[in-house]
């Protein structure tokens, strides 16, 4: 290993954050963390072919760091923060806000740390696989290209524009293109300023990636007019402007919809008679 690349692992010196700090270039190795330690962060570090699976977490933070073919199968995170705002005392000074990149990397049956601080973090060609990606909305700084989604994602939000700090970010535009949910189960997943053309979703049965969302709610009103039951109709028109406010408001009047989320109180059989309206009004863009 070259100087260039020297790699430490020691005691943080700042009493406000007790986690060891890692810095330098670590490649093609398991990620060993000494006895009693499980609190890490990385500070402008390059890991290149590290292996840290299995490895329990209390806290893992990244700052300014490059993570390339790592694998982080089975990896616990109970607490995380991908792309850290900074290290020591200068956590809160987002005048410039280096970013942390995984590329290449394997999140298989990792489990996430519920309220993840993603921060401004970019993940390229990264394969979630059946991770515990739940209930994330700590994420309107985060890229993602060219990822693979496979498995259960439930109440995560993307964000293709940050909603602040735009000027320690350097960008008012976030990088979210050429993602593959095709073999996902997408429960609750919000996708805000993004263009959903640019990605690839799962089809039907359950999904349909619909444009003209507005018009096709207005369309499909009489066919709840027509249901005998007052509370359905009233949980069906409450849905159907709700679906159309988001599509206008974040994705130019485009939106994925399943039947899962057209009421989610209706019986089984109107919420599939609703997204057939939905879908039959004008031609869908659905994939496949």
């Amino acid at each position: 290993m070259s100087a260039s690349e020297r790699f430490s692992l020691q005691p943080s010196p700042d009493k406000w954050q007790p986690a060891w700090r890692a810095r330098g270039t670590l490649r093609e190795q398991h990620f060993d963390l000494p006895a009693g330690v499980s609190s890490v962060t990385f500070d402008k570090t390059l890991m290149v072919g590290v292996d840290f699976s299995g490895i329990h977490f209390v806290s893992f933070s990244a700052h300014g760091s490059r993570f390339e073919s790592c694998d982080f199968s089975g990896t616990t995170f109970e607490n995380l923060s991908m792309g850290a705002t900074g290290v020591r005392r200068s956590w809160n000074r987002r005048v410039s806000w280096p970013q942390s990149v995984f590329r290449d990397c394997v999140f298989r049956r990792t489990r996430f740390a519920p309220l993840t601080f993603f921060g401004n973090v970019r993940f390229e060609r990264c394969v979630f696989d059946g991770s515990r990606l739940r209930d994330q909305t700590s994420t309107s700084e985060a890229e993602f290209v060219d990822c693979v989604f496979l498995g259960r994602v439930r109440d995560v939000n993307f964000w293709g524009r940050p909603t602040h700090d735009q000027a320690a970010l350097g960008r008012d535009r976030n990088d979210f293109t050429g993602n593959d949910f095709t073999g996902a189960e997408l429960d609750g997943v919000a996708f805000r300023h993004i263009d959903l053309r640019a990605q690839r979703f799962p089809g039907l049965p359950g999904y349909a990636l619909l444009d003209r969302v507005s018009a096709r709610v207005e369309a499909a009103l009489p066919v709840v007019e027509r249901w005998p039951d007052p509370r359905h109709r009233e949980k069906a028109r409450f849905s159907l402007e709700f679906l159309a406010e988001r599509a206008l408001e974040y994705n130019d009047d485009h939106r994925l919809v399943s039947p899962s989320e057209l009421g989610r109180k209706l019986p089984p059989a109107l919420r599939e008679e609703l997204f057939e309206a939905l879908r039959g009004t004008t031609s869908d863009i659905s994939p496949g």
